[in-house]
């Protein structure tokens, strides 16, 4: 059996949605963002995946299309993007798909505006051209 038989590369789309964005191993995704989001958030106890491709209001307005989107227990939303190779403006890129699950909480007529919250958790492979110089 060769290696690419019998592992998964979890720096590919591939790798990172088969072994973090499916049912089996949800359990996976729930202990990462626990660990990463527990002090901020509290413990997650159950993950919903949610739909990943997200249209815009109008068939002109552009449409986001998520690594992986869930929702906990809570109502609050997740994104956990990949991203292997730099992207100029990731950090704009990241807010904007952040919006989605924001205006998803708009409700009609009288609303007090009250959002639940909304991570975004990126996992970067390249360092910012900003932070190259700042020491680890």
């Amino acid at each position: 059996m060769s290696t690419k038989e019998r592992y998964i590369n979890l720096f590919t789309d591939y790798g990172f949605k088969k072994i973090f964005g499916e049912e089996p191993n949800k359990n996976l995704l729930l202990d990462f963002l626990n660990e990463l989001l527990r002090e901020e958030q509290g413990e997650i106890k159950e993950l919903t995946y949610l739909k990943t491709e997200q249209l815009g209001d109008t068939d002109i307005d552009r449409k986001a299309i998520f690594d992986l989107y869930c929702e906990n227990e809570q109502g609050e939303k997740f994104i956990v993007e990949l991203q292997k190779s730099k992207q100029n403006f990731f950090k704009d890129r990241a807010l904007y798909y952040s919006t989605f699950p924001i205006r998803e909480q708009a409700e009609r007529g009288d609303w007090n505006f009250k959002l639940k919250a909304v991570y975004t958790v990126a996992i970067l492979d390249f360092v910012f051209d900003e932070d190259k110089n700042t020491p680890k």
